[in-house]
């Protein structure tokens, strides 16, 4: 069973009215997938509507081109998003199929809604309403043999087949969340392993055999704390990580992980507000060298992310701050101002959007790129300020300079208004230095995203030097 869709056709199974096909198109959109509707290929296949082959050949033709159908679609190889008929599960050879090409997720839909949609439609079940009712309990058993998620809209599908779970108390579920039977060790910073260790070890059981402590921030990423974590671990290949703690801990743990016994699957638990609505989603993880962050590193997905916005209760409020700056930027690029939902919704819907861009270029060729939006002049003011400078207050400093050279005045409004970003004491040549070694530098002059509207940025755009320098040097005090 796979934890997630990367590298597998996302399938949307569910009754009759589930919403498969509209929801599937909106998902391969987000996710930059071919949409294959299974109902569609038959028809093509019989050369008629699917109520004029149950009329001509009955049932159990419809059932075999079916079945032909989707053992076609699932064997190729490029990952699509896949709207299976509503009956497709019921073959024994597609949920074989299913489970060793797709990551399926069923559209938990209540029966009362899925009559109401279908009685409008043609569909040759949905002629009765008793018979279509007594039809969904008889299949509800075989939907949820064949799915690996649930989910009830575009974001939980989403969240799902980027292998996130959102919600309160899911620290207290690891146990069944993690995927696997092998042992398992925890890596935490002290004052995580304090507050939420215990939970932690409680709901993992048996299967957890250590924990490891690393030092809280920056400092974790350092090589010496890897070495450290390198020489502690005791699992298998069979066994897994599990990072509990900020974006710093999930980096480090992830890269262990991916090092470890050459690759050892592994599990974020992230309980900063940083890490539940960006660092822990995506795979990217690294460790730091003296000339840089984040230099040494690789992509490893996660096999879950466990985001449980209880475990946010406890942070300060500097820590809630720190994480504002990466909500606005999400919801800038979303094109939502998400910032004023509730924070769990928060939480879900910036998880959801990161892990739909990642999913959709889970090696940062392209479309992820829209990710670091000011994050170009947010790393070179960390690094002139010596790594002191907190990643909220850098990347709300990095977003008034993008957009300024975005000209986006209504984004740039609502990132003073939200964040109140104010210059910082820094050298202004070793923050230059920093931005000409951007990693997504070409001749020393950065590629910039940027967001002319809301909703829609574009990325590997090339800005007069001169000008990002004047950008850079506005949020710079003497």
């Amino acid at each position: 069973m796979a934890p997630h869709a990367l590298n597998h056709h996302l399938a949307l199974a569910g009754f009759m009215g589930a919403g498969k096909s509209t929801l599937g198109a909106q998902v391969a959109r987000r996710l930059g997938r071919a949409f294959i509707d299974l109902d569609r290929e038959v028809e093509a296949r019989a050369g008629m509507t699917i109520a004029e082959l149950f009329a001509r050949d009955g049932e159990a033709a419809f059932r075999a081109l079916e079945e032909s159908a989707a053992a076609s679609v699932l064997a190729a190889g490029e990952p699509a998003v896949i709207a299976l008929g509503g009956g497709a599960v019921l073959s024994t050879k597609t949920r074989a199929r299913l489970r060793s090409r797709a990551f399926t997720v069923l559209l938990d839909v209540d029966p009362d809604t899925l009559w109401q949609r279908a009685s409008r439609s043609a569909r040759p079940l949905a002629s009765n309403e008793e018979s279509f009712r007594a039809l969904f309990q008889e299949r509800l058993p075989i939907y949820e043999e064949a799915a690996d998620a649930r989910a009830r809209d575009i974001d939980s599908v989403l969240l799902a087949a980027a292998g996130i779970e959102v919600g309160i108390g899911t620290i207290d579920l690891l146990g069944e969340l993690v995927p696997g039977c092998g042992q398992i060790e925890i890596v935490a910073d002290a004052t995580v392993a304090g507050i939420h260790g215990v939970s932690a070890q409680l709901a993992l059981g048996a299967r957890d055999i250590a924990t490891h402590e690393v030092p809280s921030g920056e400092p974790a990423k350092a090589i010496g704390a890897l070495d450290q974590l390198w020489r502690s671990l005791r699992i298998g290949r069979d066994g897994t990580i599990v990072a509990l703690g900020g974006g710093c801990t999930t980096d480090l743990a992830g890269f262990a992980a991916a090092t470890w016994m050459r690759g050892v699957p592994w599990v974020a638990v992230p309980t900063t507000l940083v890490g539940q609505v960006d660092a822990a989603i995506g795979g990217k993880t690294a460790v730091d060298l003296p000339g840089g962050k984040n230099l040494v590193g690789c992509f490893h997905w996660p096999a879950k992310v466990v985001i449980d916005p209880g475990t946010l209760e406890s942070l300060p409020e500097a820590e809630m701050r720190n994480g504002m700056g990466e909500v606005v930027k999400t919801g800038l690029l979303m094109g939502s101002p998400v910032w004023e939902q509730p924070l769990a919704e928060i939480v879900r819907r910036c998880a959801s959007f990161k892990g739909a861009v990642c999913l959709a270029d889970p090696h940062d060729r392209g479309p992820r790129n829209q990710l670091n939006l000011g994050h170009t002049f947010a790393h070179a003011l960390e690094a002139a300020a010596g790594y002191d400078l907190p990643h909220g207050q850098a990347v709300a400093l990095g977003l008034v300079a993008a957009l300024r050279l975005s000209g986006n005045a209504e984004a740039l409004a609502s990132v003073r208004s939200e964040l109140d970003p104010r210059p910082v004491k820094v050298d202004r040549e070793a923050a230059w230095d920093a931005l000409a070694r951007d990693k997504k530098s070409v001749g020393g002059v950065p590629r910039l995203v940027l967001l002319e509207r809301n909703g829609e940025p574009t990325w590997d755009n090339e800005v007069d030097g001169t000008e990002i320098r004047a950008a850079l040097d506005s949020l710079i005090c003497d």
